[in-house]
Protein backbone atom coordinates (compact mmCIF):
# COMPACT_ATOMS: atom_id res chain seq x y z
CA UNK A 1 0.00 0.00 0.00
CA UNK A 2 1.32 3.03 -1.18
CA UNK A 3 1.89 5.76 1.88
CA UNK A 4 -0.09 8.99 1.56
CA UNK A 5 2.24 12.58 1.80
CA UNK A 6 1.02 15.06 4.56
CA UNK A 7 -0.63 17.92 3.81
CA UNK A 8 1.89 20.53 3.62
CA UNK A 9 -0.19 23.31 4.94
CA UNK A 10 -0.21 21.24 8.24
CA UNK A 11 3.89 20.49 7.88
CA UNK A 12 4.13 24.14 7.33
CA UNK A 13 2.41 24.59 10.80
CA UNK A 14 4.11 21.80 12.50
CA UNK A 15 7.58 23.17 12.09
CA UNK A 16 6.35 27.03 12.72
CA UNK A 17 5.04 25.06 15.84
CA UNK A 18 8.39 23.85 17.00
CA UNK A 19 10.22 26.78 16.05
CA UNK A 20 8.01 29.25 18.22
CA UNK A 21 8.03 26.35 21.20
CA UNK A 22 11.72 26.49 20.46
CA UNK A 23 11.83 30.41 20.78
CA UNK A 24 13.58 30.56 17.26
CA UNK A 25 13.00 33.98 15.11
CA UNK A 26 10.17 34.24 12.84
CA UNK A 27 12.42 35.49 9.89
CA UNK A 28 13.61 31.87 9.69
CA UNK A 29 10.27 31.25 8.32
CA UNK A 30 10.53 29.92 4.59
CA UNK A 31 9.29 32.11 1.72
CA UNK A 32 6.26 31.46 -0.87
CA UNK A 33 2.78 29.91 -0.35
CA UNK A 34 3.56 27.95 2.91
CA UNK A 35 4.91 31.15 5.36
CA UNK A 36 1.08 31.74 6.93
CA UNK A 37 0.55 28.41 7.84
CA UNK A 38 4.27 28.44 9.37
CA UNK A 39 3.59 32.01 11.04
CA UNK A 40 0.68 30.70 12.65
CA UNK A 41 2.10 27.88 14.30
CA UNK A 42 5.27 29.76 15.33
CA UNK A 43 2.69 32.26 16.58
CA UNK A 44 0.96 29.42 18.88
CA UNK A 45 3.95 27.65 19.69
CA UNK A 46 5.73 31.47 21.23
CA UNK A 47 2.11 31.29 22.66
CA UNK A 48 2.36 27.90 24.78
CA UNK A 49 5.83 28.39 25.73
CA UNK A 50 4.78 31.82 27.47
CA UNK A 51 1.92 30.23 29.10
CA UNK A 52 4.57 27.42 30.07
CA UNK A 53 3.64 24.52 27.95
CA UNK A 54 7.50 23.45 27.53
CA UNK A 55 9.32 20.08 27.97
CA UNK A 56 7.22 17.51 29.35
CA UNK A 57 4.30 19.48 30.02
CA UNK A 58 3.90 20.86 26.28
CA UNK A 59 4.64 16.93 24.99
CA UNK A 60 1.10 16.67 23.56
CA UNK A 61 0.73 19.75 21.97
CA UNK A 62 3.35 18.63 19.57
CA UNK A 63 2.38 17.00 16.27
CA UNK A 64 4.41 13.50 15.57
Amino acid sequence: MKKQKRDMQERAFARGYRAGVDRRSKDLAPPGSYRDAWLAGWRSGRADNWDGYTGVSGIHKIAV
